[in-house]
């Protein structure tokens, strides 16, 4: 009788280990957030040292394989205001929790445009426009290969032109 009560826990936790791996990559997007049009404080320096982008986009990409978030490669400069605003506005607090929630976030210094260029390419993309953003699935998949550089103009977008274009491409995945 005991063996049997274990075969049964076993093939339980089994079935539900499936069902966890199911659910996550049949993840649903959050609401967004509500932020309004009133201005944000930028971010002058948002991105981290070039030469970290690589190592952070293989975790980024091992932690969306297992949570079924998309990756958000975030590529841009510390030069750019418009990149400055985009940062402003992941800085907001309700915007960054909602981030956490749906994506795994990836910040790529691409100096001025002579580093790490070729990350952008390896999804087919070539990065011009700063910043661009790329979402890409769990499995690898570029999911917004039509409008990477439509943030490019943070600076005149309102906050909440950029979070509601962060949702829409979110619900590609």
């Amino acid at each position: 009788m005991r063996f049997w009560k274990k075969v049964l826990y076993l093939t339980c936790c089994v079935a539900m280990a499936g069902v966890m791996s199911d659910a996550a990559m049949a993840r649903t997007m959050t609401a967004a957030p509500t932020v309004g049009s009133e201005p944000v404080h930028p971010v002058v320096v948002p991105y981290p040292a070039p030469e970290m982008a690589t190592a952070q986009l293989q975790a980024a990409l091992a932690r969306a394989k297992v949570s079924g978030k998309p990756v958000l490669l975030d590529f841009g400069g510390n030069w750019s205001p418009d990149c400055w605003a985009l940062s402003g506005v992941l800085a907001v607090p309700a915007v960054s929790a909602w981030i956490a929630q749906n994506f795994e976030v990836v910040l790529i210094n691409v100096s001025r445009r002579t580093t790490n260029m070729d990350l952008g390419r390896n999804y087919g993309v070539e990065i011009s426009g700063m910043p661009s953003v790329l979402i890409v699935s769990a499995d690898g998949k570029l999911l917004n290969a039509n409008n990477v550089e439509a943030l490019s103009v943070a600076s005149k977008m309102t906050p909440q032109a950029v979070v509601d274009q962060l949702a829409a491409w979110g619900k590609l995945n």
